[in-house]
């Protein structure tokens, strides 16, 4: 099984000496305890930072708010844990495949701060390993770390320090199984010619589609316009709205629905709540991602506390009536990502982890994602078979709301090894 169980423990100290990606290859299980209360958290985390005294700075990049809010609002976090002082925030275009050269820039720009040691990208859209290689070419100093790219990984994995991926080859076969679990008999997926042409995604559908087989389910692929083209982000959610009744109606009640766009997910919800279907988990998971918006809900008071979100969001679709129907993870993948990653950074530079650690990176996903039991491997490359050191592939267990039991035990489950050579 290529599959390495990760599970969160929170607040444990590692004290590693710092080293370069290597044969780590993975890492033994870590067994999850209960979260600590946040307060007890932050104490000691203001304990550590104290006595280690941040001499350095670490930027994150992410997109806008409207692209990607749970990236950005995790980077927000890190950045009010430890000050302004020490964090720099940017954001890339939100039309970032019409302005590379903005985008690439505002990676750059970073790293004239003398004091930056480490800079994260999430997600990593194109331009991020030109940005990189720049980086490196005047800044070898600096830590580059991608999030979430939208580039080939070998591609991206020769210009960045670290690279990690939601694990679209585990996630291919697993969403299947869930929504076969169910009771679906057909999976249907939404996206565009650009997101297709990421291996990330062409390969994740390929798995998909085999995995339908193996269940006897139909799969189905319907276009809806990218937002990052002159429609935008409107023009790319009218669409969805306008079409969801028609879907239920060609593919009936009992179809699941997955979109492979940020953009798309608040109007695709918002409609499968109405007309009936099924949605299993985002393409970047979060009891943020879509749900709020759907469903109308202000989440101010809850803000940063991911149970009481996930409980609310949760109440909020039994409610509408989406009790057994729809799923997210229980803690936002891309909120953990930018957050996680800026901490994972932090305790290489201060000598505390090896960076290409899996259970160091896991402990730093854990002091956002408390208790959260986590999946992950490196990456092989498809073609060649070979792993790559500094470049995993993870996933969190997926929470049905309404459903008895909640989560589906999706980390536990093995996936057959065939699909890690589907292309």
């Amino acid at each position: 099984m290529r599959k390495k169980l990760i599970s969160i423990l929170l607040g444990a100290a590692m004290v590693l000496s710092l080293a370069a990606c290597g044969g780590s290859g993975g890492a033994a299980k870590i067994e999850s305890t209960d979260a600590a209360p946040a307060e007890a958290t932050q104490e000691s985390a203001e304990a550590v930072e104290g006595a280690a005294g941040d001499d350095f700075h670490i930027g994150i990049v992410t997109g806008s708010v409207s692209q990607s809010e749970d990236d950005r609002r995790g980077a927000e976090a890190f950045q009010a844990k430890y000050g302004e002082e020490n964090v720099t925030l940017a954001i890339y275009p939100d039309n970032f495949t019409e302005e590379l050269e903005t985008t690439i820039q505002t990676i750059v720009n970073l790293s004239d701060d003398p004091k930056m040691k480490a800079i994260i990208v999430n997600q990593a859209i194109p331009g991020t390993t030109e940005a990189f290689r720049q980086i490196k070419e005047k800044r070898p100093d600096i830590i580059c770390i991608a999030g979430e790219s939208h580039e080939d990984l070998p591609e991206i994995g020769s210009a960045a320090d670290l690279v990690v991926n939601n694990d679209f080859v585990a996630r291919g076969y697993l969403m299947i199984k869930t929504a076969h679990d169910l009771g679906c008999d057909t999976f249907v997926h939404i996206s565009f010619p650009r997101h297709m042409s990421y291996e990330t995604m062409s390969r994740r559908v390929a798995v998909m589609k085999e995995a339908c087989k193996e269940f006897g389910m139909k799969f189905e692929m319907e276009t809806a316009p990218d937002p990052t083209t002159d429609v935008g982000v409107p023009g790319a959610q009218a669409y969805i709205l306008e079409h969801v009744e028609e879907w239920i109606k060609k593919y009936g009640t009992n179809s699941a629905y997955f979109c492979t766009n940020d953009a798309h997910t608040e109007p695709l919800l918002k409609q499968l709540l109405k007309f009936g279907g099924y949605f299993i988990e985002a393409d970047l998971p979060s009891p943020l991602m879509g749900y709020p918006g759907a469903l109308g809900l202000d989440l101010t008071e809850e803000a940063g506390d991911f149970q009481k979100i996930l409980a609310k969001v949760e109440k909020a679709v039994v409610d509408a009536g989406g009790e057994g129907r729809f799923g997210t993870w229980a803690y936002s993948y891309g909120y953990t990502v930018s957050a996680g990653l800026a901490e994972h950074a932090r305790n290489v530079i201060l000598g505390k982890s090896e960076l290409c650690d899996i259970d160091a990176i896991s402990e730093a996903y854990g002091v956002f994602s408390p208790g959260a039991e986590w999946n992950g491997s490196n990456y092989t490359n498809v073609d060649t078979g070979v792993k790559a050191d500094n470049t995993f592939l993870i996933y969190q267990d997926t929470y049905i709301m309404g459903n008895p039991g909640h989560y589906m035990g999706a980390t536990k489950v093995e996936v057959p090894e065939k699909y890690f050579t589907v292309k």
